[in-house]
C-alpha cells in the first residue's frame, strides 16, 4: 500500500490487517506502552472542507507516535489555481513524510497522490472516506465482537460514508444494508465493482426502514446533507424524514442493537437526542477511534 486514496486501495486482507493493527496501538496508547514509532517524521494536512475530529485524529496520532504535524488551508496550499495541482504535490511531498488531503474532489486527491514523492491519506473527498470506514469497523468490533456474519444498516444518504462503508463491511464479511429513498441509492455499478472484488459480499438495498433494521447489529447514519448540498437542505429534510433514527425505529431493531453516526450530527433531524445520548449509542469511542486508526496507518505507512 503506497497511498490510501480509497479502499480499493487495499486488499480486504489489508484491511483487517489495519483494523488489528489500529487496535494493537490503542491498547498500547491505553497502558502506556506506546513506542515512538515515527520519530522525526512530519505530517502535512491539507484541507478544502473544515475539520474537527479528522484534523485533531490524525495530527494527535503522529504526536504519539513521535512525530510533528502541520495544517494548511487550501488557499495557504495553493490547490487551485496559483500554481500546477502537481507542482504542489512535487514541493509539498519533499517536506512531508506523509500527507492528508480533505478535499471535494476525489480526482483532485488522486491527481495530487501521482506526483508526491511520499504517502498520501484521503481524509475525505465527496465519492470516499476511507479513514472513517476502517474506523467505523473497528468500533464495530469491539463493541459487537468478531464481525464477520453481522449486519450493518445504513440509513440515508447514499454518499461517501456509505459507499466507503459497503467497501470495508464486503472485505470483513458483514452484511451491509443500505436504507434509502430512491434517488439516494448506490449505484448498481458501484455494487458491481464491490461485488467483483468480493464475490461473497452481502449488499442489500432495502428502502424501507423498519426492515432494513429487523436484523441489524448496526445502525448507522449521517446528515442528510453534506457540505456543498446546503441548498438542498430543506428538500432532503423532507425526503429523508422517514429515516430518522428514534425511538419507534429503534423498537424495529435487535434489543441488543448499536447506533453510530460519522459526525457532526443534526441532532432532531436524522437523530434524536435520546438515541445519540442513550445505551444503544457508541458514537464517541467511534469518535476516538479515528485517532486510532490514523495511528495504525501511519504506522503502516511509514514504518519501515
Amino acid at each position: 500500500m503506497q497511498h490510501l486514496l480509497s479502499l480499493f486501495d487495499v486488499t480486504p486482507a489489508e484491511t483487517q490487517e489495519l483494523i488489528d493493527l489500529s487496535s494493537r496501538l490503542k491498547q498500547e496508547w491505553k497502558t502506556r506502552t506506546l513506542q515512538p514509532l515515527l520519530p522525526g517524521r512530519v505530517l502535512i494536512q491539507i484541507y478544502e472542507k473544515p475539520s474537527l475530529r479528522t484534523r485533531v485524529s490524525f495530527e494527535s496520532a503522529m504526536i504519539h507516535l513521535g512525530g510533528a504535524g502541520m495544517f494548511m488551508t487550501e488557499k495557504e496550499a495553493g490547490l487551485r489555481g496559483r500554481e500546477s495541482l502537481q507542482d504542489v504535490a512535487r514541493v509539498v511531498s519533499r517536506f512531508a513524510d506523509v500527507i492528508v488531503l480533505r478535499t471535494f474532489s476525489q480526482q483532485m486527491i488522486e491527481t495530487f497522490a501521482a506526483a508526491s514523492r511520499c504517502p498520501v491519506i484521503n481524509g475525505l473527498s465527496d465519492d470516499f472516506h476511507p479513514c472513517q470506514a476502517l474506523t467505523d469497523l473497528l468500533t464495530m468490533q469491539e463493541h459487537c465482537g468478531p464481525v464477520k456474519g453481522k449486519t450493518l444498516v445504513y440509513l440515508g444518504d447514499g454518499n461517501n460514508v456509505a459507499k466507503s462503508l459497503a467497501i470495508c463491511c464486503a472485505d470483513l464479511g458483514v452484511k451491509f444494508v443500505l436504507a434509502a429513498p430512491k434517488g439516494y441509492q448506490l449505484d448498481r455499478s458501484f455494487f458491481e465493482q464491490v461485488k467483483q472484488r468480493n464475490p461473497r459480499a452481502s449488499l442489500v438495498i432495502q428502502p424501507d426502514p423498519h426492515k432494513a433494521v429487523k436484523n441489524a447489529d448496526v445502525i448507522y447514519t449521517d446528515v442528510w446533507a453534506s457540505m456543498g448540498q446546503e441548498e438542498e437542505a430543506a428538500e432532503r429534510r423532507r425526503i429523508f424524514a422517514p429515516y430518522q433514527i428514534n425511538r419507534k425505529l429503534l423498537a424495529s431493531c435487535p434489543k441488543t442493537v448499536k447506533f453510530m453516526h460519522c459526525l457532526p450530527a443534526k441532532r432532531g433531524e436524522e437523530v434524536t437526542d435520546e438515541l445519540m445520548d442513550g445505551k444503544h449509542s457508541i458514537v464517541f469511542d467511534q469518535a476516538e477511534n479515528r485517532m486510532h486508526v490514523a495511528r495504525g496507518l501511519f504506522a503502516r505507512l511509514l514504518a519501515r
